[in-house]
């Protein structure tokens, strides 16, 4: 009785090793991944929905309509013409225009030139201030230009309608942030067509106060063209070659 115990133990011991060939050198590549602190842009964006916020509490009626920009017209017939370029409401939103079109600016160099995002710590800064002179100096040869024809009128309801169309595109740069920085990492071909879709967005905005003025427009059509060439056109000409 005891002698089959102990074969029976004897046989449970018994254990089977298997040998499994591996190669003498194992060679594992490790690539440095850098990534990069989006905690400033997150702040910023943070400060363009707080902005947002107190538009809406402060103007509701207002930021109601002006949400219905790309559907009624309703918001230049209650706004714009007695309204001035400085309203609050507008400087709120052409803010949030500034800090989300140089987010959009700082990304296209992100991806096309990445070496100079690591090299230019201030590279947003320079953006942001670069777009806010631009935009400033052009709004104030456009009122020159308006002085000297003694069309002061015109031109302030033109520009009324050109900066309330760039702050509603200031809300899709805002959202195109989000979606870039937090939900799908940008490349170049998804960059180009968000920028195109907004630049096509912002050219049929443009015709559309063209449209508006036309008689305005045929019966000084020479000045328009002269308008056209000087201040809309070869800005952004100036623009890309200086970037170029």
């Amino acid at each position: 009785m005891n002698k089959c115990e102990v074969k029976s133990n004897s046989r449970l011991k018994k254990e089977i090793y298997f040998t499994v060939p591996l190669p003498k050198k194992i060679k594992v590549d490790f690539s440095q991944r850098l990534i990069e602190s989006t905690d400033w842009a997150t702040y910023l964006l943070l400060g363009c929905f707080v902005i947002f916020a107190l538009a809406k509490y402060y103007y509701p009626k207002r930021f109601q309509e002006f949400s219905m920009l790309p559907l009624t017209n309703q918001y230049f017939f209650v706004h714009g013409k007695n309204d001035e370029l400085n309203h609050p409401f507008n400087m709120m939103l052409f803010v949030v225009q500034i800090i989300c079109v140089s987010i959009f600016v700082f990304l296209l160099f992100q991806v096309f030139n990445p070496s100079e995002v690591q090299n230019n710590k201030w590279l947003y800064i320079q953006i942001c201030t670069a777009y806010n002179v631009f935009v400033l100096i052009k709004f104030s040869l456009e009122k020159i230009v308006a002085n000297i024809f003694s069309m002061d009128a015109v031109i302030n309801n033109y520009l009324y309608q050109k900066l309330s169309y760039r702050n509603f595109l200031g809300i899709l740069f805002f959202a195109g942030n989000l979606f870039f920085l937090y939900i799908y990492p940008p490349n170049a071909s998804s960059l180009i067509a968000f920028g195109g879709i907004l630049l096509t967005l912002n050219a049929i905005a443009l015709l559309y106060s063209y449209k508006k003025n036309g008689k305005l427009i045929l019966s000084n059509f020479f000045y328009f063209i002269l308008y056209l060439c000087a201040l809309e056109i070869s800005p952004y000409i100036i623009l890309y070659k200086s970037f170029v």
